[in-house]
Protein backbone atom coordinates (compact mmCIF):
# COMPACT_ATOMS: atom_id res chain seq x y z
CA UNK A 1 0.00 0.00 0.00
CA UNK A 2 1.45 3.54 -1.63
CA UNK A 3 0.75 5.86 1.44
CA UNK A 4 2.92 9.05 2.65
CA UNK A 5 3.87 7.96 5.91
CA UNK A 6 3.45 10.74 8.69
CA UNK A 7 7.21 11.92 10.41
CA UNK A 8 7.06 9.98 12.88
CA UNK A 9 5.89 6.74 11.17
CA UNK A 10 7.69 3.37 12.42
CA UNK A 11 10.70 2.76 9.76
CA UNK A 12 9.66 -0.72 9.78
CA UNK A 13 6.26 0.31 8.22
CA UNK A 14 8.18 2.99 5.82
CA UNK A 15 9.78 -0.62 4.44
CA UNK A 16 6.57 -2.48 4.53
CA UNK A 17 4.91 0.23 2.19
CA UNK A 18 7.41 1.52 0.32
CA UNK A 19 7.40 0.56 -3.74
CA UNK A 20 11.08 0.39 -4.17
CA UNK A 21 11.58 -2.57 -2.72
CA UNK A 22 10.59 -5.04 -5.40
CA UNK A 23 11.27 -3.99 -8.97
CA UNK A 24 8.06 -4.91 -10.83
CA UNK A 25 8.49 -6.89 -14.02
CA UNK A 26 5.46 -5.50 -14.94
CA UNK A 27 5.26 -2.14 -16.17
CA UNK A 28 4.00 0.79 -18.34
CA UNK A 29 6.44 0.19 -21.08
CA UNK A 30 5.76 -3.90 -21.33
CA UNK A 31 2.64 -4.70 -20.60
CA UNK A 32 1.56 -4.32 -24.12
CA UNK A 33 4.44 -4.53 -26.58
CA UNK A 34 2.30 -4.27 -29.80
CA UNK A 35 2.55 -0.79 -32.11
CA UNK A 36 -0.79 -0.41 -32.06
CA UNK A 37 -1.07 -0.88 -28.36
CA UNK A 38 0.81 2.38 -28.25
CA UNK A 39 -0.59 3.94 -31.66
CA UNK A 40 -4.37 3.79 -29.47
CA UNK A 41 -2.84 4.37 -25.78
CA UNK A 42 -4.10 6.66 -23.22
CA UNK A 43 -1.55 6.11 -20.54
CA UNK A 44 -0.01 9.48 -19.90
CA UNK A 45 3.38 8.15 -19.79
CA UNK A 46 3.18 6.85 -23.22
CA UNK A 47 1.79 9.66 -24.93
CA UNK A 48 4.95 11.76 -23.28
CA UNK A 49 7.61 8.88 -24.64
CA UNK A 50 5.67 8.93 -28.10
CA UNK A 51 5.76 13.26 -28.37
CA UNK A 52 9.42 12.90 -26.73
CA UNK A 53 10.30 10.80 -29.80
CA UNK A 54 8.31 13.32 -32.35
CA UNK A 55 9.96 16.32 -30.99
CA UNK A 56 13.67 14.75 -30.81
CA UNK A 57 13.27 14.02 -34.97
CA UNK A 58 12.39 17.34 -35.71
CA UNK A 59 14.91 18.60 -33.00
CA UNK A 60 17.67 16.58 -34.96
CA UNK A 61 16.82 17.69 -38.19
CA UNK A 62 16.47 21.83 -37.11
CA UNK A 63 19.82 21.13 -35.97
CA UNK A 64 21.40 19.91 -39.11
CA UNK A 65 19.66 22.81 -40.93
CA UNK A 66 21.51 24.89 -38.17
CA UNK A 67 24.76 23.54 -38.93
CA UNK A 68 23.69 23.85 -42.79
CA UNK A 69 23.79 27.92 -42.13
CA UNK A 70 26.85 28.35 -39.98
CA UNK A 71 28.54 25.96 -42.60
CA UNK A 72 27.41 28.70 -45.65
CA UNK A 73 28.79 31.67 -43.19
CA UNK A 74 32.16 29.81 -42.91
CA UNK A 75 33.27 32.62 -44.90
CA UNK A 76 32.37 35.69 -47.22
CA UNK A 77 30.26 34.78 -50.73
CA UNK A 78 28.50 31.61 -51.75
CA UNK A 79 29.87 28.42 -49.86
CA UNK A 80 27.77 25.72 -50.29
CA UNK A 81 24.38 26.79 -51.28
CA UNK A 82 23.22 30.17 -52.56
CA UNK A 83 20.76 32.92 -51.44
CA UNK A 84 17.60 31.41 -52.55
CA UNK A 85 18.70 27.41 -50.68
CA UNK A 86 19.67 29.58 -47.43
CA UNK A 87 16.97 31.71 -47.27
CA UNK A 88 14.82 28.49 -47.70
CA UNK A 89 17.38 26.20 -44.65
CA UNK A 90 17.03 29.14 -41.87
CA UNK A 91 13.52 29.33 -42.37
CA UNK A 92 13.05 25.51 -42.28
CA UNK A 93 15.57 25.42 -39.54
CA UNK A 94 13.48 28.27 -37.25
CA UNK A 95 10.07 27.07 -37.88
CA UNK A 96 10.76 23.19 -37.05
CA UNK A 97 12.67 24.43 -34.01
CA UNK A 98 9.87 27.01 -32.60
CA UNK A 99 6.74 25.43 -33.84
CA UNK A 100 7.63 21.57 -33.68
CA UNK A 101 10.57 21.32 -31.34
CA UNK A 102 11.25 24.39 -28.59
CA UNK A 103 7.17 24.64 -27.62
CA UNK A 104 5.58 21.09 -27.77
CA UNK A 105 8.51 19.78 -25.85
CA UNK A 106 8.75 20.04 -22.28
CA UNK A 107 4.86 20.25 -21.87
CA UNK A 108 4.08 17.82 -24.29
CA UNK A 109 7.38 15.05 -23.22
CA UNK A 110 8.25 15.41 -19.63
CA UNK A 111 4.70 17.60 -18.52
CA UNK A 112 2.68 14.68 -20.03
CA UNK A 113 4.97 12.03 -18.09
CA UNK A 114 5.30 13.43 -15.25
CA UNK A 115 2.91 15.65 -14.17
CA UNK A 116 0.27 13.12 -13.28
CA UNK A 117 2.68 11.27 -11.16
CA UNK A 118 3.47 14.57 -9.22
CA UNK A 119 0.03 15.36 -7.87
CA UNK A 120 -0.78 11.58 -6.98
CA UNK A 121 -2.84 11.15 -9.96
CA UNK A 122 -3.73 8.03 -12.19
CA UNK A 123 -3.81 9.81 -15.61
CA UNK A 124 -4.54 13.27 -16.76
CA UNK A 125 -8.39 14.51 -16.86
CA UNK A 126 -9.09 13.88 -20.53
CA UNK A 127 -6.67 10.51 -21.32
CA UNK A 128 -8.25 10.41 -25.23
CA UNK A 129 -7.79 14.48 -25.76
CA UNK A 130 -4.28 13.73 -24.95
CA UNK A 131 -3.42 10.77 -27.28
CA UNK A 132 -5.79 13.28 -30.16
CA UNK A 133 -3.17 16.13 -29.32
CA UNK A 134 -0.55 14.26 -30.32
CA UNK A 135 -2.04 13.22 -33.41
CA UNK A 136 -3.05 16.86 -33.94
CA UNK A 137 1.03 17.49 -33.67
CA UNK A 138 1.87 15.07 -36.33
CA UNK A 139 -0.33 15.98 -38.60
CA UNK A 140 0.73 19.61 -38.39
CA UNK A 141 4.24 18.35 -38.59
CA UNK A 142 3.65 16.29 -41.85
CA UNK A 143 1.78 19.18 -43.54
CA UNK A 144 4.87 21.28 -42.47
CA UNK A 145 7.17 18.87 -44.15
CA UNK A 146 5.05 18.70 -47.12
CA UNK A 147 4.84 22.42 -47.65
CA UNK A 148 8.63 22.56 -47.37
CA UNK A 149 9.45 19.52 -49.28
CA UNK A 150 7.24 20.76 -52.21
CA UNK A 151 7.63 24.11 -52.37
CA UNK A 152 9.92 26.80 -51.43
CA UNK A 153 9.19 28.69 -48.00
CA UNK A 154 11.83 31.70 -47.51
CA UNK A 155 9.80 33.61 -45.35
CA UNK A 156 11.60 33.37 -41.54
CA UNK A 157 9.97 31.75 -38.72
CA UNK A 158 7.65 35.18 -38.46
CA UNK A 159 5.99 35.07 -41.77
CA UNK A 160 5.46 38.54 -42.09
CA UNK A 161 3.60 39.90 -44.89
CA UNK A 162 4.32 40.67 -47.67
CA UNK A 163 6.44 38.02 -48.05
CA UNK A 164 4.33 35.45 -47.04
CA UNK A 165 0.82 36.67 -48.60
CA UNK A 166 2.70 37.20 -52.03
CA UNK A 167 4.69 34.00 -51.58
CA UNK A 168 4.10 30.73 -53.34
CA UNK A 169 1.48 28.73 -51.92
CA UNK A 170 3.46 26.32 -50.12
CA UNK A 171 4.10 29.39 -47.58
CA UNK A 172 0.13 28.66 -47.15
CA UNK A 173 0.61 25.00 -46.15
CA UNK A 174 3.11 26.05 -43.68
CA UNK A 175 0.98 28.59 -41.68
CA UNK A 176 -1.67 25.79 -42.18
CA UNK A 177 0.51 23.73 -40.02
CA UNK A 178 1.32 26.21 -37.54
CA UNK A 179 -2.45 26.82 -37.20
CA UNK A 180 -3.83 22.64 -36.89
CA UNK A 181 -0.05 22.41 -34.55
CA UNK A 182 -1.58 25.18 -32.05
CA UNK A 183 -5.00 22.91 -31.59
CA UNK A 184 -2.52 20.12 -30.31
CA UNK A 185 -1.28 23.41 -27.52
CA UNK A 186 -4.03 24.10 -26.43
CA UNK A 187 -5.57 20.34 -26.13
CA UNK A 188 -2.51 19.89 -23.63
CA UNK A 189 -3.03 22.84 -22.18
CA UNK A 190 -6.97 22.54 -21.55
CA UNK A 191 -6.02 18.76 -19.92
CA UNK A 192 -3.39 20.16 -17.35
CA UNK A 193 -5.42 23.12 -16.58
CA UNK A 194 -8.18 20.61 -15.20
CA UNK A 195 -6.34 18.10 -14.15
CA UNK A 196 -4.22 20.28 -11.49
CA UNK A 197 -7.87 21.64 -10.46
CA UNK A 198 -9.38 18.23 -10.15
CA UNK A 199 -7.02 15.05 -9.67
CA UNK A 200 -4.63 15.98 -6.96
CA UNK A 201 -4.43 13.68 -4.39
CA UNK A 202 -5.58 13.70 -0.92
CA UNK A 203 -3.68 16.61 0.83
CA UNK A 204 -1.94 17.74 -1.90
CA UNK A 205 -2.66 21.57 -1.22
CA UNK A 206 -1.89 24.29 -4.00
CA UNK A 207 0.95 25.28 -1.52
CA UNK A 208 2.28 21.48 -2.09
CA UNK A 209 2.26 21.23 -5.49
CA UNK A 210 5.85 20.51 -7.03
CA UNK A 211 7.21 23.73 -8.89
CA UNK A 212 7.05 22.20 -11.51
CA UNK A 213 3.69 21.72 -11.73
CA UNK A 214 3.18 25.17 -11.37
CA UNK A 215 5.14 26.40 -14.14
CA UNK A 216 3.02 24.10 -16.62
CA UNK A 217 -0.03 25.18 -15.02
CA UNK A 218 0.89 28.86 -15.82
CA UNK A 219 2.15 27.83 -19.10
CA UNK A 220 -1.24 25.52 -19.90
CA UNK A 221 -2.97 29.36 -19.21
CA UNK A 222 -0.88 31.06 -21.64
CA UNK A 223 -1.55 28.14 -24.52
CA UNK A 224 -5.05 27.87 -23.92
CA UNK A 225 -5.59 32.46 -23.68
CA UNK A 226 -2.64 32.98 -26.54
CA UNK A 227 -2.44 30.20 -29.40
CA UNK A 228 -6.33 30.92 -30.56
CA UNK A 229 -4.50 34.32 -31.88
CA UNK A 230 -1.97 32.75 -34.22
CA UNK A 231 -4.59 30.40 -35.39
CA UNK A 232 -7.10 33.25 -36.54
CA UNK A 233 -4.19 35.42 -37.71
CA UNK A 234 -2.98 32.20 -39.83
CA UNK A 235 -7.00 31.97 -41.00
CA UNK A 236 -7.19 35.43 -42.07
CA UNK A 237 -3.69 35.25 -44.35
CA UNK A 238 -5.76 32.77 -45.98
CA UNK A 239 -8.91 34.54 -46.67
CA UNK A 240 -6.74 37.30 -48.10
CA UNK A 241 -5.32 35.09 -50.23
CA UNK A 242 -7.74 33.28 -51.72
CA UNK A 243 -11.02 35.72 -51.57
CA UNK A 244 -9.20 38.64 -51.86
CA UNK A 245 -10.16 40.48 -48.46
CA UNK A 246 -8.03 43.41 -47.81
CA UNK A 247 -6.34 42.81 -43.98
CA UNK A 248 -2.79 42.93 -44.26
CA UNK A 249 -2.13 43.98 -48.13
CA UNK A 250 -2.26 47.63 -48.34
CA UNK A 251 -3.43 47.34 -51.91
CA UNK A 252 -6.83 46.05 -51.00
CA UNK A 253 -6.40 48.49 -48.17
CA UNK A 254 -4.83 46.36 -45.48
CA UNK A 255 -1.96 47.11 -43.32
CA UNK A 256 0.54 45.16 -43.45
CA UNK A 257 1.94 46.41 -40.03
CA UNK A 258 -1.12 44.32 -38.61
CA UNK A 259 -0.26 40.99 -38.84
CA UNK A 260 3.25 42.24 -36.71
CA UNK A 261 0.58 42.91 -34.51
CA UNK A 262 -1.14 39.65 -34.60
CA UNK A 263 1.75 37.90 -34.72
CA UNK A 264 3.53 39.22 -31.57
CA UNK A 265 0.23 38.84 -29.56
CA UNK A 266 0.86 35.33 -29.55
CA UNK A 267 4.48 35.30 -30.40
CA UNK A 268 5.57 36.84 -27.48
CA UNK A 269 3.50 34.87 -25.12
CA UNK A 270 5.19 32.09 -26.95
CA UNK A 271 8.11 32.57 -25.69
CA UNK A 272 7.00 32.05 -22.28
CA UNK A 273 5.21 29.32 -23.41
CA UNK A 274 8.47 28.01 -24.43
CA UNK A 275 10.43 29.10 -20.76
CA UNK A 276 7.96 28.82 -18.04
CA UNK A 277 8.66 24.96 -17.66
CA UNK A 278 12.03 25.39 -18.23
CA UNK A 279 11.89 27.33 -14.95
CA UNK A 280 9.80 24.54 -13.39
CA UNK A 281 12.53 21.80 -13.86
CA UNK A 282 15.14 24.18 -12.79
CA UNK A 283 13.51 24.44 -9.50
CA UNK A 284 13.20 20.87 -9.64
CA UNK A 285 16.79 19.99 -9.95
CA UNK A 286 18.27 22.54 -7.34
CA UNK A 287 15.92 21.85 -4.35
CA UNK A 288 16.62 18.29 -4.89
CA UNK A 289 20.74 18.12 -5.88
CA UNK A 290 21.64 20.75 -2.71
CA UNK A 291 19.51 18.98 -0.53
CA UNK A 292 17.71 21.97 0.67
CA UNK A 293 14.19 23.24 0.88
CA UNK A 294 13.78 25.73 -1.68
CA UNK A 295 13.90 29.41 -0.67
CA UNK A 296 10.68 31.33 -0.92
CA UNK A 297 8.46 29.03 -2.84
CA UNK A 298 5.59 31.15 -2.57
CA UNK A 299 7.46 33.61 -4.83
CA UNK A 300 8.68 31.39 -7.21
CA UNK A 301 4.96 29.77 -8.27
CA UNK A 302 3.60 33.03 -7.96
CA UNK A 303 5.92 34.60 -10.34
CA UNK A 304 4.84 31.90 -13.07
CA UNK A 305 2.05 33.06 -12.75
CA UNK A 306 3.03 36.89 -12.96
CA UNK A 307 5.50 36.24 -16.35
CA UNK A 308 2.38 34.76 -17.73
CA UNK A 309 0.41 37.52 -17.23
CA UNK A 310 3.19 40.06 -18.42
CA UNK A 311 3.69 37.96 -21.43
CA UNK A 312 0.69 39.57 -23.05
CA UNK A 313 1.30 43.19 -22.49
CA UNK A 314 4.56 43.32 -24.19
CA UNK A 315 4.64 42.14 -27.90
CA UNK A 316 5.00 45.53 -29.03
CA UNK A 317 8.73 45.80 -28.10
CA UNK A 318 9.28 43.55 -31.29
CA UNK A 319 7.91 46.49 -33.10
CA UNK A 320 10.06 49.86 -32.35
CA UNK A 321 11.37 50.51 -35.32
CA UNK A 322 8.06 49.40 -37.25
CA UNK A 323 6.32 53.43 -37.14
CA UNK A 324 4.53 52.66 -33.74
CA UNK A 325 3.59 56.01 -31.67
CA UNK A 326 6.13 56.97 -29.58
CA UNK A 327 3.66 56.65 -26.77
CA UNK A 328 3.04 52.86 -27.31
CA UNK A 329 6.51 52.35 -27.97
CA UNK A 330 7.83 53.94 -23.78
CA UNK A 331 4.70 52.01 -22.28
CA UNK A 332 6.04 48.57 -23.80
CA UNK A 333 9.65 49.35 -23.35
CA UNK A 334 8.49 49.66 -19.49
CA UNK A 335 6.60 47.14 -19.43
CA UNK A 336 9.58 44.84 -20.69
CA UNK A 337 11.45 46.02 -18.09
CA UNK A 338 8.55 44.59 -15.11
CA UNK A 339 9.06 40.67 -16.96
CA UNK A 340 12.66 41.09 -15.55
CA UNK A 341 11.47 41.02 -11.54
CA UNK A 342 9.58 37.76 -11.42
CA UNK A 343 12.16 36.23 -13.43
CA UNK A 344 15.35 37.54 -11.03
CA UNK A 345 13.13 35.88 -8.28
CA UNK A 346 13.04 32.83 -9.34
CA UNK A 347 17.24 33.18 -10.54
CA UNK A 348 17.32 34.86 -6.68
CA UNK A 349 15.70 31.93 -5.27
CA UNK A 350 17.62 29.41 -7.08
CA UNK A 351 20.81 31.07 -6.10
CA UNK A 352 20.08 31.37 -2.39
CA UNK A 353 18.65 27.59 -2.34
CA UNK A 354 22.36 26.47 -3.44
CA UNK A 355 24.01 28.31 -1.23
CA UNK A 356 22.07 26.91 2.49
CA UNK A 357 22.20 23.22 0.27
CA UNK A 358 25.18 21.01 -0.09
CA UNK A 359 25.45 20.85 -3.71
CA UNK A 360 25.65 17.20 -5.24
CA UNK A 361 27.28 17.49 -9.07
CA UNK A 362 25.42 15.38 -11.01
CA UNK A 363 24.65 15.93 -14.79
CA UNK A 364 20.88 17.15 -13.80
CA UNK A 365 22.72 19.89 -11.82
CA UNK A 366 25.14 20.76 -14.45
CA UNK A 367 22.90 21.18 -16.61
CA UNK A 368 20.94 23.90 -13.64
CA UNK A 369 24.31 25.11 -13.05
CA UNK A 370 24.62 25.97 -17.26
CA UNK A 371 20.99 27.35 -17.31
CA UNK A 372 21.41 29.85 -14.10
CA UNK A 373 24.45 31.14 -16.67
CA UNK A 374 23.37 31.42 -19.94
CA UNK A 375 20.03 32.29 -19.05
CA UNK A 376 20.79 35.38 -17.21
CA UNK A 377 23.06 36.58 -20.22
CA UNK A 378 19.75 36.00 -22.10
CA UNK A 379 17.65 37.97 -20.12
CA UNK A 380 19.79 40.87 -19.28
CA UNK A 381 20.00 41.04 -23.52
CA UNK A 382 16.44 41.25 -23.65
CA UNK A 383 16.49 44.08 -21.28
CA UNK A 384 18.91 45.64 -22.97
CA UNK A 385 17.18 45.54 -26.56
CA UNK A 386 14.00 46.61 -24.05
CA UNK A 387 15.74 49.98 -23.79
CA UNK A 388 14.44 52.03 -27.12
CA UNK A 389 17.40 53.71 -28.29
CA UNK A 390 19.66 50.59 -28.10
CA UNK A 391 16.95 48.82 -30.10
CA UNK A 392 17.03 51.31 -32.63
CA UNK A 393 20.72 50.40 -33.28
CA UNK A 394 20.49 46.15 -32.59
CA UNK A 395 17.55 45.57 -34.19
CA UNK A 396 17.67 42.50 -36.70
CA UNK A 397 21.21 42.50 -36.17
CA UNK A 398 23.22 38.91 -35.03
CA UNK A 399 23.08 40.87 -31.23
CA UNK A 400 18.83 40.00 -31.08
CA UNK A 401 19.61 36.40 -33.22
CA UNK A 402 22.35 35.90 -29.74
CA UNK A 403 20.05 36.89 -27.61
CA UNK A 404 17.01 34.39 -28.76
CA UNK A 405 19.24 31.77 -28.69
CA UNK A 406 20.54 32.65 -25.45
CA UNK A 407 16.92 32.05 -23.87
CA UNK A 408 15.68 29.02 -26.26
CA UNK A 409 18.52 27.25 -26.27
CA UNK A 410 20.51 28.31 -22.86
CA UNK A 411 17.34 28.09 -21.54
CA UNK A 412 14.64 25.94 -22.44
CA UNK A 413 16.90 23.25 -24.53
CA UNK A 414 19.51 23.18 -21.64
CA UNK A 415 16.58 23.16 -18.77
CA UNK A 416 15.00 20.51 -21.08
CA UNK A 417 18.20 18.08 -21.01
CA UNK A 418 18.55 18.77 -17.28
CA UNK A 419 15.06 17.17 -16.96
CA UNK A 420 15.96 14.34 -19.39
CA UNK A 421 18.70 12.98 -17.28
CA UNK A 422 16.66 13.95 -14.50
CA UNK A 423 13.65 11.47 -15.19
CA UNK A 424 15.35 9.40 -17.16
CA UNK A 425 15.79 6.88 -14.27
CA UNK A 426 12.33 6.78 -13.68
CA UNK A 427 11.03 6.53 -17.63
CA UNK A 428 13.44 3.77 -18.59
CA UNK A 429 14.38 2.00 -15.44
CA UNK A 430 17.99 2.86 -16.43
CA UNK A 431 20.84 4.89 -15.70
CA UNK A 432 23.18 6.46 -18.04
CA UNK A 433 26.55 6.68 -17.88
CA UNK A 434 27.11 9.55 -15.50
CA UNK A 435 30.88 10.05 -16.60
CA UNK A 436 29.60 10.44 -20.45
CA UNK A 437 26.87 13.03 -19.26
CA UNK A 438 29.12 14.86 -17.41
CA UNK A 439 31.34 15.27 -20.34
CA UNK A 440 28.57 16.28 -22.71
CA UNK A 441 27.64 18.67 -20.37
CA UNK A 442 30.55 20.49 -20.28
CA UNK A 443 30.91 20.01 -24.21
CA UNK A 444 27.31 21.50 -24.79
CA UNK A 445 28.07 24.26 -22.51
CA UNK A 446 31.43 25.44 -24.11
CA UNK A 447 30.27 24.97 -27.72
CA UNK A 448 27.41 26.98 -27.33
CA UNK A 449 28.79 29.89 -25.86
CA UNK A 450 31.68 29.76 -28.67
CA UNK A 451 28.85 29.95 -30.84
CA UNK A 452 26.65 32.81 -29.71
CA UNK A 453 28.68 34.96 -27.84
CA UNK A 454 30.64 35.81 -30.91
CA UNK A 455 27.38 36.51 -32.47
CA UNK A 456 26.65 39.27 -29.86
CA UNK A 457 29.69 41.16 -30.73
CA UNK A 458 28.74 40.33 -34.45
CA UNK A 459 25.60 42.20 -33.76
CA UNK A 460 26.76 45.32 -31.76
CA UNK A 461 29.36 45.76 -34.79
CA UNK A 462 26.71 45.64 -37.43
CA UNK A 463 26.50 42.45 -38.58
CA UNK A 464 22.84 41.99 -39.81
CA UNK A 465 20.70 38.90 -39.56
CA UNK A 466 19.46 37.07 -41.76
CA UNK A 467 22.22 37.89 -44.46
CA UNK A 468 23.62 34.85 -46.95
CA UNK A 469 26.31 36.77 -47.32
CA UNK A 470 28.61 39.82 -44.95
CA UNK A 471 31.86 42.00 -45.48
CA UNK A 472 35.36 40.51 -45.25
CA UNK A 473 35.82 41.90 -41.75
CA UNK A 474 33.16 40.00 -40.01
CA UNK A 475 34.72 36.73 -41.41
CA UNK A 476 37.10 35.69 -37.96
CA UNK A 477 34.02 35.87 -35.76
CA UNK A 478 31.64 34.05 -37.99
CA UNK A 479 34.43 30.87 -38.41
CA UNK A 480 34.93 30.92 -34.40
CA UNK A 481 30.89 31.09 -34.44
CA UNK A 482 30.51 27.85 -36.78
CA UNK A 483 33.89 26.10 -34.77
CA UNK A 484 31.42 26.51 -31.54
CA UNK A 485 28.69 24.91 -33.47
CA UNK A 486 30.31 21.90 -33.96
CA UNK A 487 31.57 21.73 -30.45
CA UNK A 488 27.80 21.84 -29.38
CA UNK A 489 26.48 19.21 -32.26
CA UNK A 490 29.34 16.80 -30.47
CA UNK A 491 27.65 17.35 -27.16
CA UNK A 492 24.45 16.69 -28.29
CA UNK A 493 25.22 13.69 -30.29
CA UNK A 494 26.88 12.43 -27.73
CA UNK A 495 23.88 12.56 -25.05
CA UNK A 496 21.83 10.46 -28.12
CA UNK A 497 24.47 7.71 -27.70
CA UNK A 498 24.64 7.20 -24.09
CA UNK A 499 21.11 7.91 -23.59
CA UNK A 500 20.91 5.12 -26.24
CA UNK A 501 23.12 2.68 -24.77
CA UNK A 502 21.82 3.03 -21.39
CA UNK A 503 18.64 1.61 -22.56
CA UNK A 504 20.29 -1.31 -23.55
CA UNK A 505 23.46 -2.01 -21.38
CA UNK A 506 22.20 0.63 -18.76
CA UNK A 507 22.67 -0.52 -15.29
CA UNK A 508 19.11 -1.07 -13.74
CA UNK A 509 17.89 2.39 -11.67
CA UNK A 510 16.54 1.99 -8.33
CA UNK A 511 13.39 4.06 -7.32
CA UNK A 512 14.99 6.81 -6.16
CA UNK A 513 18.52 7.56 -7.77
CA UNK A 514 18.34 10.98 -6.50
CA UNK A 515 16.83 10.60 -3.20
CA UNK A 516 14.26 13.70 -4.47
CA UNK A 517 11.06 13.77 -1.89
CA UNK A 518 8.13 14.24 -4.76
CA UNK A 519 5.89 11.74 -5.46
CA UNK A 520 6.69 9.93 -8.51
CA UNK A 521 10.18 8.98 -6.54
CA UNK A 522 9.00 8.31 -3.37
CA UNK A 523 5.86 6.22 -4.34
CA UNK A 524 6.33 5.22 -7.44
CA UNK A 525 8.57 2.50 -9.15
CA UNK A 526 11.10 2.73 -11.84
CA UNK A 527 9.48 2.15 -14.49
CA UNK A 528 5.96 3.57 -13.70
CA UNK A 529 3.49 0.95 -13.11
CA UNK A 530 0.54 1.32 -15.91
CA UNK A 531 -1.57 2.93 -13.55
CA UNK A 532 0.83 4.72 -11.53
CA UNK A 533 0.24 4.05 -7.98
CA UNK A 534 -1.57 1.28 -6.44
CA UNK A 535 -3.51 2.74 -4.27
CA UNK A 536 -3.61 6.40 -4.02
CA UNK A 537 -1.53 8.28 -1.94
CA UNK A 538 -2.33 10.31 0.94
CA UNK A 539 0.26 13.43 0.93
CA UNK A 540 1.35 14.89 4.53
CA UNK A 541 4.09 17.17 3.55
CA UNK A 542 5.72 19.71 0.99
CA UNK A 543 7.14 18.37 -2.25
CA UNK A 544 10.67 19.68 -0.58
CA UNK A 545 10.70 18.28 2.89
CA UNK A 546 13.69 16.43 2.82
CA UNK A 547 13.50 15.75 6.75
CA UNK A 548 10.41 13.77 6.55
CA UNK A 549 11.79 11.94 3.88
CA UNK A 550 14.76 11.15 5.81
CA UNK A 551 12.79 9.95 8.61
CA UNK A 552 10.45 7.91 6.32
CA UNK A 553 13.32 6.02 4.86
CA UNK A 554 15.36 5.06 8.28
CA UNK A 555 16.66 2.20 9.17
CA UNK A 556 14.86 0.19 6.03
CA UNK A 557 18.20 -0.31 4.20
CA UNK A 558 17.81 2.84 2.12
CA UNK A 559 20.60 4.97 3.25
CA UNK A 560 23.27 2.26 2.49
CA UNK A 561 22.57 1.97 -1.63
CA UNK A 562 20.01 -0.82 -1.52
CA UNK A 563 17.68 1.80 -3.31
CA UNK A 564 18.49 4.93 -2.67
CA UNK A 565 22.57 5.97 -3.90
CA UNK A 566 22.92 8.88 -1.05
CA UNK A 567 25.33 11.58 -2.61
CA UNK A 568 28.39 12.38 -1.14
CA UNK A 569 28.51 14.53 1.46
CA UNK A 570 24.82 14.86 1.47
CA UNK A 571 23.02 16.05 4.50
CA UNK A 572 21.29 13.39 6.24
Amino acid sequence: MATVMHTDAPAEAAAHHHPEHHHPEHHYLNHEKTIWSWLSTVDHKRIGIMYAISVAIFFLIAGVLALLVRMELLGPGETIMGPDAYNQVFTLHAVMMVFLFIIPAVPGFLGNFALPIQIGAKDVAFPRLNLASWYIFMAGAALAVIAIGVGQVDTGWTFYTPYSSDGSNSVFFVTLAVFVAGFASIFTGINFIVTIHKMRAPGMTWNRLPLFVWALYATSIVQVLATPVIGITMVLLFLEKFLGIGIFDPALGGDPILFQHFFWFYSHPAVYIMILPAFGIISELVTVFSRQNIQGYTFIALSSVAIAFLGFLVWGHHMFVSGQSAVSSIIFSLITYLIGIPTGIKVLNWVSTMYKGSVWLQTPMLYALSFLFLFTIGGLTGVMVGVLAVDVHLHDTYFIVAHFHYVMMGGTVIALLGGFHYWWPKITGKMYNETLGKIAAILIFIGFNITFFTQFVLGSRGMPRRYYDYLPEFTALHQISTVGSWILALGLFMVLFYMIHSMFRGKKAPANPWGAATLEWTHCTSPPDPHNFHHTPIVTHGPYDYHALEHLYEGDGVGDGATVEAAPGQKH
